[in-house]
């Protein structure tokens, strides 16, 4: 395993294990890595108001916009036991700042690879502002 990804999934972890989530009780951590090589992690939130939680991956991407990075190069999601694929809204959001090679792995909180693809993959026919 390449050393950025070790400190992804070591990131992914520690963010997992910051999650807020007293009532699905399913942690996700994220770390993002940008074409720079900056490396942020977020991880899920819950409100009582459930439509007002917040996912690791969107968490994760705040954090990249918010100190200026605007392309990602790989994402990591750690979850407790299984594949954890980004939902539906973070696969928009995130497909926004990725490129055609953006690496997407899924690990566990053991640090078991469970899943390796390129991102766009996971949004074929995505909304685009461009005509092509």
């Amino acid at each position: 395993m390449q050393d950025y990804l070790i400190q992804m999934v070591s990131l992914g972890k520690k963010a997992a294990l910051n999650a807020y989530v007293p009532l699905c009780k399913f942690a996700v951590g994220a770390c993002i890595r940008t074409n720079e090589g900056q490396l942020f992690n977020g991880c899920n939130w819950e409100n009582m108001a459930t439509p007002l939680s917040q996912c690791a991956e969107t968490s994760a991407l705040s954090a990249m916009l918010t100190a200026g990075y605007r392309k990602i190069d790989e994402i990591v999601l750690i979850s407790p036991k299984f594949v954890c694929m980004p939902c539906g809204a973070c696969r928009q959001r995130l497909f926004q700042f990725c490129h055609r090679e953006t690496n997407f792995y899924s690990y566990n909180m053991d640090g078991l690879l469970l899943k390796s693809l390129k991102f766009n993959s996971l949004l074929p026919a995505a909304f685009t502002w461009s005509s092509s």
